[in-house]
């Protein structure tokens, strides 16, 4: 493996508030299309006693590339959130190996997002301060992630008390003011009405879209957003990867019936 990858947990390497965590940046240019941000080599994730335990990841070996938008789908159980918390080093492999770009900045966003009793710009201003910027140019910072997210005139309200698609703009705002390459998400629309879901995806669109595109992996069970937002979905059952697909084969194409049935049953809602 040459000098631009290293393996193992991201411990040492994570930079982290309770919500954001960020792979310390190194001089270069962005990752290019043709580069890899994430390999794993039969990576398995087990919690437990090893007679009694669960087994959440079972042998994935996949790559992601810059650019990407990547869906992962799936029942509830298959192991999404557990995929994702691991390419972003928030658990350890038990077996195989977990590879990241060396010097790319990633951001995560959960389902329901961790927000502190302070003002809306003090909880973006926190993070960007935790990251290493002065407090007055943070906060000017903050403001600038807020405006990217139409939300300048809640900048002093009390973060907890915003509706659930505000809050999530407002965590989208976190996340785009520690300016990431790789944006992983986690059911970030699940808990939202229809025009909140709108508002998110439109922002999620925007931020992998552009010269500064971020790459962008992604937990939905919402298969019109999955058509939507991805570029190329992963299904997972019993924490193994079933498919692997851009996504017009995966939703219209005959390869998914003829060499995945179960994720073709999974499409068609009749999988049990």
């Amino acid at each position: 493996m040459n000098q631009d990858w290293r393996g193992g947990g991201a411990a040492g390497e994570l930079v982290a508030d309770a919500h954001v965590a960020a792979v310390p940046d190194l001089p270069g240019a962005r990752p290019t299309l043709s580069q890899r941000v994430f390999a794993l080599q039969a990576a398995s994730v087990h919690f437990g006693q090893a007679a009694r335990g669960v087994r959440a990841l079972s042998g994935v070996s996949l790559q992601i590339h810059a650019g990407e938008r990547v869906a992962l789908v799936g029942a509830n159980g298959c192991g999404k959130s557990t995929l994702l918390r691991l390419l972003h080093g928030l658990t350890a492999p038990t077996a195989g190996q977990v590879l990241r770009a060396v010097g790319v900045r990633q951001a995560m966003l959960f389902q329901k997002p961790h927000l502190m009793r302070l003002s809306v710009q003090a909880n973006i201003t926190l993070g960007l301060w935790l990251q290493g910027s002065g407090w007055g140019q943070a906060k000017a910072q903050a403001l600038a992630a807020l405006a990217k997210v139409g939300l300048s005139e809640l900048a002093q309200r009390n973060a907890r008390q915003l509706s659930g698609g505000q809050q999530q703009r407002v965590a989208m705002a976190r996340a785009w003011a520690l300016q990431p390459q790789v944006l992983l998400l986690d059911e970030p629309t699940a808990s939202l009405d229809p025009h909140a879901k709108r508002e998110v995806e439109t922002l999620i669109e925007a931020f992998a879209s552009g010269p500064e595109a971020m790459t962008l992996v992604f937990a939905s069970h919402n298969l019109g957003q999955v058509k939507r937002l991805a570029s190329r979905v992963i299904y997972l059952e019993h924490g193994c990867v079933q498919a692997d697909l851009p996504v017009d084969d995966f939703f219209s194409g005959p390869l998914l019936q003829q060499q995945y049935p179960a994720a073709h049953l999974f499409v068609k809602g009749e999988l049990v």
